[in-house]
């Protein structure tokens, strides 16, 4: 590969390269510009942050233009030298004679996610991408995830056990760390990632099996940070906020020498906070350095690494009296106050890209990420002891460890090309992946003492910190290696067919060591799957596209059979139909869709010969998940711009040899909706507003509902839906901003409940403001 590189590198080291930034002239971004030289073929488009790129342009002397309706072009003449990189900058000012005219340029509203692994046209793709770009974020001041998700229809928080994670679900399937990733690479999503260095958030919703095997139905998230600039420049700020929260940041960007082939960028933040539940405090620092060098005009690296540590007071909520959320102030706090969860993360991964023309591209990428967390503190309520309809709490002491080392080698090669009349857009690549997790588990302490959740005056909370020994350390290393090819092939303009085949394969191993007998116990599995892709797209204008697609996706199982056999893997079948339209020249863009995704086969403990034991099982199981989904996005008119979303989603089991036959799964909303409104008077020079709410409807937790009849062990606990409301004003000019938000307007009272034994209440009204200087 790295001679193909070399010679592909050689035979391109006569052709020039351009890159720069446009600009407005109050110093904004000035987004898809067009930027051509004139008299030829060679142009491109400015992306989203205003930054262009030509490359393989030949030596020579040129007039590059910048232009876009309703504002003034702007050409400048340059020279070129052979093998040369030249960034030339341009600052823009409005036309208002143009701006009399026409007040907007047709552009799409959808971006084409880099999750993907190949940029299609979002008409032409027959799935659903949701990209919440920069603007977005630093308008809604999007402090967590789970604010940045309050724009996404039918994906949605389901659970924040212990308080020091986001548990994200979508379509009735959580997004585990195996549907979690950062700049391409999976991430371990039980610590809640740093949000305000991202440049956007990418949702690819259903199935992603074809592109990185093994993850759940519902879809995967992807968090790209931003990228090293060519431009000199940076941004500072600090961010204060309700229950004693402050966080400043840094940014700063540039080249390095005067070649234009090296960029650099460092992002750093601190975070402290206290918390509107008593005792509970947190206290974060991250850092994220990145590189960026051109090889030659064809070859670039990008080397990116960040480190984060975490560290903050485990807080599983308000407690349950009988699968009842209890009746105790939003703010009392349950747990030891000396208990702690701790975690750091830190990642180095290098990606290559080669373009060997226009149409054909080779990305090579590798990286490495290793984690570590630590939780010491009481059980949570009702997970050991159960929580006594007077309020009494026998409370118990845990302790856990978990380490992983996680390394990434892939390969893509995307391309176009055409037999006959029918043109092919080509995804071939191959991924391997290796992890290497560690997990100690510590000698629970069954009884530490008592307390009540109704009076905590009532009992004398103890406040030693026990000794606890180690019980088990458990090694399951996973090696897993999967190739793929996905074709979109038109077979006229207005037909499209994506068809794709990937194989997995996968190596688990487990051994699990008992500190206090001093054995282990081994096992091994070994698991290989087909999973396809197709998807047909039909277009009958321009601006609208019909889709229909099935997928298969599927998920190891832990466990044996009744011979002592490892299980093979639970298979999944997807199936999505819908419509995407973009309204009057791109003003607005809608999209309805409907998706039904069964597993067929879902391992469950096997009751043969009345044999109960929980790592013995068959594939009895049945659960069908179905929705709807629909989303509307506007670009500014007039100052005002909205975003909105509805979902619905029924999850249930509809075969099962233990649960209720019917019975909801937990956690899943049947409805969610989100209403975001923006608005920039223009008389108002700077001034922005905005409103966003959310509304989430009713879900179960508590426990699954068994079969066997009258088990008050096993009851579904119904929590209540709830609106949110947030609402920002903001100031901005060239260089200096300001903004103020206010969270939860409304004052509502809901929970996130996991099971039964982590109520934790949403945050209450709260006050925010946020100061920036970009130099």
């Amino acid at each position: 590969m790295l001679l193909l590189l070399g010679a592909a590198s050689s035979a391109a080291a006569q052709q020039s390269m351009l890159r720069g930034s446009v600009r407005t002239r109050d110093g904004q971004p000035a987004p898809y510009v067009s930027i051509c030289l004139k008299n030829t073929a060679y142009g491109t488009q400015a992306d989203e942050n205003g930054n262009y790129l030509l490359r393989n342009v030949r030596a020579g002397a040129y007039t590059l233009v910048a232009s876009l309706t309703g504002l003034q072009p702007q050409e400048k003449q340059i020279q070129l030298a052979a093998n040369q990189s030249l960034t030339i900058d341009f600052e823009l000012t409005e036309n208002a004679r143009q701006l009399a005219e026409v007040t907007v340029e047709a552009q799409s509203l959808r971006a084409a996610a880099s999750v993907g692994k190949i940029s299609i046209r979002p008409l032409d793709l027959p799935q659903t991408a949701i990209v919440l770009d920069r603007q977005l974020l630093e308008k809604q001041q999007v402090l967590t995830l789970a604010d940045a998700l309050m724009n996404t229809p039918g994906v949605y928080v389901m659970g924040t056990t212990g308080g020091y994670q986001q548990e994200i679900a979508g379509r009735g399937y959580a997004f585990g760390s195996s549907n979690t990733f950062k700049n391409g690479m999976r991430y371990f999503n039980g610590i809640m990632p740093e949000m305000v260095t991202l440049e956007r958030v990418e949702i690819l919703k259903g199935s992603a099996a074809i592109l990185y095997g093994n993850v759940a139905a519902g879809g995967v998230l992807n968090l790209v940070t931003k990228k090293p600039s060519f431009r000199q420049g940076g941004e500072v700020s600090m961010r204060l906020g309700s229950f004693g929260f402050y966080k400043p940041y840094l940014d700063v960007y540039g080249p390095v020498g005067n070649a234009g082939r090296v960029a650099f960028r460092v992002q750093t933040t601190y975070e402290k906070a206290g918390s509107f539940r008593d005792v509970v405090q947190s206290e974060r620092l991250y850092i994220n350095p990145s590189l960026i060098w051109n090889l030659s005009p064809a070859t670039e690296l990008l080397i990116e690494a960040d480190y984060l540590s975490d560290r903050r007071t485990p807080d599983f909520g308000t407690g349950a009296v009988n699968y009842t959320i209890a009746e105790v102030p939003r703010s009392r706090f349950l747990g030891v106050e000396w208990g702690r969860f701790s975690a750091t993360q830190a990642s180095l991964m290098a990606t290559l890209t080669h373009r060997f023309n226009q149409k054909w591209q080779l990305q090579l990428r590798g990286g490495q990420q290793d984690y570590a967390t630590e939780l010491f503190s009481a059980t949570r309520p009702n997970a050991g002891n159960f929580v006594q309809p007077n309020g009494d709490w026998v409370r118990g002491i845990q302790r856990n460890r978990a380490t992983d080392s996680y390394q990434l080698l892939q390969a893509d090669l995307t391309g176009q090309f055409s037999t006959g009349r029918i043109s092919h857009q080509v995804l071939a690549g191959a991924d391997a992946e290796r992890f290497r997790p560690t997990t100690t588990a510590f000698v629970s302490l069954a009884r530490y003492d008592t307390v009540n959740i109704f009076d905590p005056a009532k009992f004398r909370a103890r406040q030693d910190i026990p000794a606890l020994a180690e019980n088990t350390i458990t090694h399951a290393p996973v090696s897993r290696f999967g190739v793929y090819v996905q074709d979109l092939l038109a077979l006229t303009p207005r037909l499209k067919l994506l068809v794709g085949l990937r194989y997995t394969y996968q190596q688990t191993l487990s051994d699990v060591y008992t500190v206090a007998r001093k054995t282990s116990v081994l096992s091994s599995n070994f698991d290989g799957a087909f999973t396809p892709r197709f998807g047909l797209v039909v277009q009958p204008l321009r601006t609208l596209s019909v889709f229909a697609s099935y997928a298969s996706s599927f998920t190891l199982n832990t466990g044996v059979d009744i011979s002592g056999n490892a299980l093979p893997p639970s298979l999944i079948h997807q199936y999505e139909a819908g419509l995407k339209n973009e309204l009057f020249n791109g003003l607005f863009s809608a999209n309805v869709v409907a998706y039904r995704i069964i597993n067929t086969n879902l391992a469950q403990t096997s009751l043969v010969n009345a044999n109960t034991y929980t790592y013995v099982k068959e594939l009895a199981g049945e659960v069908t998940s179905q929705g709807l989904e629909a989303d509307l996005r506007t670009r500014a008119w007039r100052g005002l711009s909205l975003l909105a979303g509805y979902s619905y989603n029924d999850t249930r089991y509809t075969r099962s040899n233990i649960y209720v036959v019917g019975s909801r799964l937990r956690y899943n909303p049947n409805h969610t909706g989100h209403l975001s409104l923006f608005f920039v008077p223009a008389k108002a020079k700077g001034l922005s507003f905005g409103l966003t709410g959310l509304y989430v409807g009713d879900r179960v937790a508590g426990r699954s509902t068994r079969l066997t009849v009258n088990n008050d062990a096993y009851r579904l606990m119904p929590v209540p839906a709830y609106t949110q409301l947030d609402a920002s004003v903001g100031y901005i000019n060239s260089q200096l901003s300001l903004r103020l938000k206010v969270g939860n307007v409304l004052n509502k009272l809901s929970y996130n409940v996991h099971d039964d034994n982590s109520v934790n209440p949403i945050t209450p009204r709260n006050l925010s403001v946020t100061a920036a200087y970009k130099f």
